[in-house]
């Protein structure tokens, strides 16, 4: 059993006192040490992010570039060839000229130039029909151009959009969303401003379908919320298997314009019929 010296004692103590003073110089020492090593790291982090967006910036924007199908590819030649004066590049429109077609939608586009409104020769109160300066590939061609640009409504697929319609149920709805402005028979009427309802003696399954969902010129846009697809094809079906037809259920169509005509005839006739029985009554006497 041994006992410790003053000697030895002091000896420890300094040998404490030393550890304690260089493990107080080292640590402030390894702490920069770290703080050094992590600006280092964060700088080379920033230095490489840098570089790779340099790098592959262009790329990753060409690819965020929708590439066109080719049938857009071939509408994209017509339309800058027919339309570009108008609606400018890219379809965004120039003013006083025409407006943007960014979110028209390919059922709007096939309306407009199916029908010969657009190319539009000159500005008037509204477009008019007239024989279409494309043929039915041209026009879905430059259709689908215009829906891959900015997207938009779509008609559904084939001809024949009537086909399983509720003619009767169609009628009701013509009347009620419709004949205020295209008249009873679908002939059309005045509206305001030098601007008119047309008539849809002319209009295919596919130019009404579009009309209804796209609302062009004065027409307002009826939605799929609020004509469903089916309730379009209704109504198609009665304007062309009724409207269109040479039925005349209730006699003489009179030029199929409505109550006016009518009643401007039963006054006619009524009126005359009354003057001869009261000649006829007169000479009796």
């Amino acid at each position: 059993m041994t006992s410790d010296t003053p000697a030895d004692r002091r000896g420890g103590r300094d040998r404490g006192l030393l550890a304690r003073l260089r493990s107080g110089r080292s640590a402030p020492r390894s702490r920069g040490r770290r703080r050094l090593g992590a600006a280092t790291r964060l700088l080379a982090a920033l230095f490489l992010a840098g570089g790779a967006y340099t790098v592959f910036a262009p790329g990753l924007q060409a690819q965020d570039t929708p590439q066109l199908s080719s049938a857009a590819q071939e509408g994209k030649v017509l339309y800058d060839q027919s339309c570009v004066s108008c609606h400018g590049r890219n379809a965004q429109g120039v003013q006083d000229r025409g407006p943007s077609l960014i979110g028209v939608g390919a059922a709007s586009v096939e309306f407009q130039v199916s029908s010969g409104r657009m190319p539009m020769a000159r500005q008037e109160a509204q477009a008019e029909r007239k024989p279409p300066v494309f043929d039915d590939t041209q026009t879905r061609q430059l259709a689908q151009y215009v829906q891959e640009l900015g997207g938009g409504p779509q008609l559904p697929e084939g001809r024949d959009l009537k086909q399983g319609a509720d003619v009767a149920k169609g009628g009701q709805l013509y009347r009620l969303n419709c004949s205020s402005c295209h008249a009873f028979a679908g002939s059309g009427g005045a509206l305001s401003s030098g601007k008119y309802a047309p008539s849809l003696r002319p209009a295919s399954d596919r130019q009404l379908y579009a009309a209804m969902l796209t609302g062009p010129q004065n027409m307002p846009a009826f939605g799929d919320n609020q004509l469903t697809p089916e309730q379009k094809r209704d109504i198609i079906a009665y304007v062309q298997e009724t409207l269109k037809g040479d039925k005349d259920p209730g006699g003489f169509n009179l030029g199929r314009y409505g109550p006016s005509t009518e009643g401007l005839a039963i006054f006619v006739v009524g009126v005359t019929a009354l003057v001869f029985a009261s000649l006829w009554i007169a000479g009796k006497s």
